[in-house]
C-alpha cells in the first residue's frame, strides 16, 4: 500500500473533477502533481503541489486554488481528518485515526511485498560493478563500489525487475604482462631460488603472488619455467585464473556473487573491435583527426599526428576520443566500446556501471559511446563510488602492509565483519566521501547506525519471546479494530515511508537511502520504547503480561519492515544481542 501513490491518483481524479464541472483549467498533463511526506513543521501526514501546478493556467494564486481543492478534498475524502493550506500553496492531509487502523491490516496481510510498486512496467537490467583488475585480491578501495553494485541489484530484484550482475575481467594489456611477469619471477624464487628483483619496475611486490605462484607450480607438474616467452601465454592464463579465485572469495566473504564474468582478452580475441570499429565507421561516428597534447604533457615533445577517433563531442563530451595507439594496437577505450556493443547484442532495457573514483572523467565518453551504438535507445547510467577513509582512533589506518601496499577486504572483513562493512558502506551517499570509523562501528550506540537498527529487531523479538510469539508467524488482523495514540501514528507514519523510499532509491539508484531510513524508523521506536521507563502504561507488556493488539501489530510491522531492509542490504537482523 504506497499512500503517496494511491493519494496522488485520487487528487488528480478529483481535480479532474473540477475541471469537468467547469470550476478550474487543467494543464495537458498532470505528470507534475505529486504527492510527498510533508515538512515536519506542517501538521499533515501527507503534502500535495497540485495547486501550485494550476494556478499558472488559471491566472490565479496557489493559494486560492488550493483553498478550492482543500474544500473538495474535505466533502469527497470521508478518511481524511483535517486539510490545511501552506504558503505557496501547498495542501497538507491528516488522516482519521481509522485510515492508520485499515492501512496496519494492508501491510500486514502483504507483509513480504510491501514497498514493491507494481504499477511500473518491469525492466531486464544489466549491471556491471567491480571489474577491478585480476592482478590479485580485492582493496578497500574495491569494497564500496561492490556493495553499491550488489545493493542496487538486491532492491532492484526486490521490486520485481530482472538483473544480471556482470564482472568485466580486464585481463589484456601492460598490466596483466607485469603481473605475469612478477608471478614468473616468484615461481622461479620457488624452483631455482632465483632472487624476485624486488626493484624492478612495475611488479607485483605483494605476497600473496607468492601463493599464486605456488599454486601454479603444484598443479601444473609439466609446465617448464626456463624463459618467460616460452611459458608467457600458458602462464597469464593460470596467473588470472589464480587471481581471480582470489577475487571471488573475497566477494563472497562480502555476500556477493556475480552471474557472469566478461573477459576482454575474449573480446580482444575475437576481434570484437574491429567489429564495433566498422559499425561505428558505417554510422559516421568515426574520422581520423590530430588532437592537442595532454596538459600533462605541454612542456614535452608531443608529437601530433592523424589518429582514428570518436565523435564523442557530438554526444556532449568535452573532446573527441582517440581508438587506436601510434603503433597500430587499440586504446583501452576501444576495448571497452567493443564490451558495451556486446552489452546490447544481450538486449538488456538499461544498463548500469559502478565506477571507482578515479574514473570519473570516463563517463561522458563511454555514455557516448553507448548512444552512437544503440541510436539512443538504450540509455547506460553510469555510478562513482567515492573514496573510503579508514579511520582508527582518530588517526588514518592502515591496516596490512603484507600483502603491497594496500589495504584488503579481508583485512576490512576481519575487523569488523561483514554486516558492519556492507551497512557502513551504503550509510552515506556514494557521491561523498565516506569516513568509516573503526570505533564507532563497534560502539553500542546509537552512534553505530547498524547497532541501532539490529538492537531494534532485537527488543522487538524480545517482547515476541516474552509472550511466547514467534516473531516469523503471520498475524491474522482482519477481525481487530486499532486505537493508535500520537507516538505510534508517527512510527505508522514513518512505515507508510516504506515504499517511496524504495521507490525514489530505484529511480536515482541510491541506496544509501535504505540504511537511513532503518536508522530513522529504528530511532522512532527506540523513542517510544524509552517512554515506557518512566510511564507504565507506554510500556509494550504491562503488568499483567499481555500486550494490546494495536501494539503487537505495530511491533510486529515494523519488525517486518526492517527485517525486509535488512534483506535487501544483505545484513542479519539477530532476534537476541
Amino acid at each position: 500500500m504506497n499512500i503517496f501513490s494511491q493519494y496522488t491518483i485520487k487528487i488528480k481524479k478529483l481535480v479532474n473533477n473540477l475541471k469537468n464541472k467547469g470550476k478550474i483549467d487543467l494543464p495537458s498533463n498532470l505528470d507534475s502533481v505529486i504527492v510527498d511526506i510533508p515538512p515536519k513543521k506542517f501538521l499533515g501526514d501527507i503534502s500535495c503541489n497540485v495547486a501550485m501546478i494550476i494556478s499558472k493556467i488559471n491566472k490565479k494564486n496557489p493559494i486560492e486554488i488550493a483553498n478550492l481543492i482543500s474544500n473538495e478534498i474535505k466533502d469527497k475524502f470521508d478518511e481524511v481528518d483535517e486539510v490545511s493550506v501552506a504558503k505557496p500553496g501547498f495542501l497538507n492531509l491528516k488522516f482519521k485515526n481509522y485510515f492508520w487502523n485499515q492501512f496496519i491490516k494492508e501491510i500486514m496481510q502483504n507483509k513480504n511485498s510491501y514497498g514493491i510498486d507494481n504499477q511500473n512496467n518491469k525492466k531486464n537490467y544489466l549491471i556491471e560493478f567491480v571489474s577491478a583488475n585480476p592482478t590479485g585480491p580485492l582493496h578497500v578501495g574495491h569494497c564500496r563500489g561492490a556493495i553499491l553494485g550488489d545493493v542496487i541489484t538486491n532492491v532492484l530484484k526486490f521490486s520485481g525487475h530482472k538483473v544480471t550482475k556482470e564482472y568485466y575481467v580486464n585481463d589484456y594489456g601492460k598490466q596483466i604482462i607485469s603481473f605475469t611477469k612478477s608471478v614468473y619471477h616468484r615461481i622461479r624464487e620457488i624452483i631455482y631460488k632465483d632472487k624476485f628483483p624486488i626493484d624492478k619496475e612495475n611488479l607485483y611486490p605483494g605476497d600473496y603472488i607468492i601463493q599464486i605462484a605456488q599454486n601454479i607450480i603444484n598443479q601444473n607438474k609439466n609446465l617448464k619455467f626456463e624463459k618467460f616467452d616460452n611459458v608467457s601465454n600458458e602462464l597469464t592464463k593460470l596467473s588470472v585464473a589464480e587471481s581471480l579465485k582470489l577475487i571471488k572469495v573475497n566477494l563472497s566473504n562480502l555476500g556477493i556473487t556475480h552471474d557472469s564474468f566478461v573477459s576482454e582478452s575474449s573480446l580482444i580475441h575475437s576481434k570484437e573491435v574491429e567489429k564495433v570499429i566498422k559499425k561505428l565507421q558505417k554510422g559516421n561516428f568515426l574520422f581520423k583527426g590530430k588532437i592537442k597534447a595532454p596538459k600533462s604533457d605541454e612542456n614535452k615533445k608531443w608529437n601530433e599526428r592523424e589518429q582514428l577517433l570518436f565523435k564523442s563531442k557530438d554526444f556532449g563530451d568535452d573532446k573527441d576520443r582517440v581508438l587506436q595507439k601510434f603503433d597500430g594496437s587499440w586504446t583501452y577505450f576501444a576495448g571497452d566500446i567493443a564490451y558495451h556493443s556486446n552489452k546490447l547484442d544481450r538486449k538488456f532495457n538499461l544498463l548500469i556501471n559502478i565506477l571507482g573514483a578515479d574514473h570519473t572523467g570516463y563517463i561522458k565518453r563511454i555514455t557516448a559511446a553507448v548512444e552512437a551504438l544503440s541510436g539512443k535507445k538504450i540509455k547506460l547510467i553510469c555510478k562513482v563510488s567515492q573514496l573510503v577513509k579508514l579511520i582508527k582512533n582518530e588517526k588514518p589506518f592502515k591496516m596490512s602492509k603484507r600483502k603491497g601496499d594496500y589495504i584488503t577486504i579481508e583485512d576490512l572483513i576481519n575487523e569488523v565483519g561483514k554486516d558492519a562493512t556492507r551497512f557502513i558502506m551504503l550509510s552515506r551517499s556514494n557521491e561523498v566521501e565516506l569516513d568509516f570509523d573503526f570505533k564507532k562501528v563497534t560502539e553500542k550506540s546509537k552512534d553505530n547506525p547498524l547497532y541501532y537498527v539490529q538492537y531494534c529487531y532485537a527488543r522487538i523479538s524480545s517482547v515476541f519471546r516474552h509472550l511466547n510469539f514467534d516473531i516469523n508467524v503471520d498475524l491474522k488482523v482482519s477481525q481487530y479494530d486499532f486505537n493508535f495514540n500520537s507516538q505510534e501514528i508517527e512510527i505508522l507514519k514513518k512505515i507508510s515511508q516504506w515504499p517511496k523510499c524504495i521507490e525514489i532509491t530505484i529511480k536515482k539508484l541510491e541506496p544509501h537511502r535504505i540504511p537511513v531510513y532503518l536508522y530513522e524508523l529504528a530511532a522512532l521506536f527506540h523513542s517510544y520504547w524509552n517512554l515506557g521507563k518512566n510511564n507504565p502504561e507506554l510500556r509494550f507488556i504491562n503488568q499483567n503480561k499481555s500486550i494490546s493488539k494495536s501494539r503487537l501489530v505495530l511491533l510486529k510491522s515494523i519488525s517486518q519492515i526492517v527485517k525486509n531492509g535488512m534483506n535487501i542490504i544483505a545484513v542479519s537482523t539477530p532476534e537476541k544481542m
